[in-house]
């Protein structure tokens, strides 16, 4: 893995005796705990700490909260799986290296950016301590609040985090883990996929439980953590670059925004743009261990409500029943309920 801001990461010499060691160590506990093949996938998931993990995940997650240090300069951008990590951190990466990179020649153009920046349980897994000192500070992680390295916490780094209507990310799910499926076993039908994500079981969920965590986090600490919804960015995209870049730390000037840099961040990282890069469309994304796939995998659709034309009236509802009950209570719902 080879991220195309860290090279001013300091990395320790690595006693392989004590990795290997560690690894097998790791692996004993992971081999104990509960575990789910539901999936089909190519991985089974193991719960921890209340949450879903594949096993390569969950390595990197107890090895984050092991030995990543956090400094209070950091940003975390974090969200659940199909949420809108792509377009997140695209955005976020363009804002924080516009003095250096413009439409013409950022590195987006060129590479996924799944490799703008480091993931916390990709980074963590490699065993050791880590100090970073990179140029633009950014990690992105899937990993829920309250199962956040400690440093992360401690350190008050600012923290983005996204999420998205569920019953849009059941759909994008599904068609995700349809290509991780078992060759020698029938991709899960929606209706499979449906019962468990409704149960719980899904990678780095529940997926209720996720939002819940860090949207609680944000009333308590909202300089420090921004909530953000992916259906209110495809609303005014304009207007939630300019509000990520204040929290960020990176404001636009005015003789910016006359110039229209704000726009220019928008239309770059815009689904029609970066789906329509060649790099996008052709190269492969190498997630972890064997586990490669295609860039083009994480550009679906990027629409609001295309679970209208998957789900059923009584599916939708049921969703929508359980957000309600999981989410209401605490003032956080979502625009597009189920259509009677």
């Amino acid at each position: 893995m080879v991220w195309l801001l860290t090279d001013s990461i300091s990395l320790p010499k690595i006693d392989n005796g004590s990795a290997k060691a560690n690894h097998h160590y790791k692996d004993k506990i992971i081999s104990g705990l509960p575990r789910d093949e539901r999936w089909l996938s190519i991985f089974d998931c193991y719960q921890y700490q209340g949450f879903w993990y594949y096993p390569g995940h969950l390595e990197g997650v107890m090895s984050a909260q092991e030995h990543f240090v956090a400094n209070p300069t950091d940003v975390i951008i974090s969200n659940a799986p199909k949420t809108g990590s792509t377009w997140i951190k695209a955005l976020t990466f363009a804002i924080a290296t516009r003095s250096k990179y413009n439409s013409s020649n950022s590195p987006l153009l060129t590479s996924l950016p799944h490799y703008c920046m480091p993931a916390l349980e990709v980074i963590s897994s490699l065993k050791f301590p880590i100090t970073q000192s990179l140029e633009i500070p950014l990690f992105a992680t899937h990993i829920p609040y309250d199962s956040l390295p400690k440093s992360v916490l401690s350190s008050r780094c600012k923290i983005i985090y996204i999420c998205r209507e569920p019953k849009d990310v059941l759909v994008s799910l599904w068609y995700h883990m349809k290509r991780h499926a078992r060759k020698d076993k029938a991709s899960l039908s929606l209706q499979e996929a449906f019962e468990l994500f409704c149960e719980g079981v899904s990678v780095f969920g529940p997926y209720w439980d996720h939002i819940l965590g860090y949207w609680k986090a944000s009333m308590e600490s909202p300089q420090r953590i921004l909530f953000l919804k992916y259906e209110d960015l495809k609303k005014d995209a304009h207007f939630y670059v300019q509000k990520i870049a204040d929290f960020m730390g990176y404001p636009f000037s005015l003789n910016e925004e006359k110039k229209g840099a704000v726009q220019e961040i928008v239309d770059l990282c815009s689904f029609e743009n970066l789906s329509n890069l060649e790099v996008n469309k052709t190269g492969k994304h190498h997630v972890s261990g064997s586990n490669i796939v295609d860039n083009s995998a994480f550009f679906r659709k990027g629409e609001v409500g295309d679970w209208k034309n998957h789900l059923t009236p009584e599916m939708a509802e049921r969703i929508d029943k359980i957000t309600e009950q999981k989410l209401g209570r605490f003032g956080l719902e979502f625009d597009t309920a189920a259509k009677k």
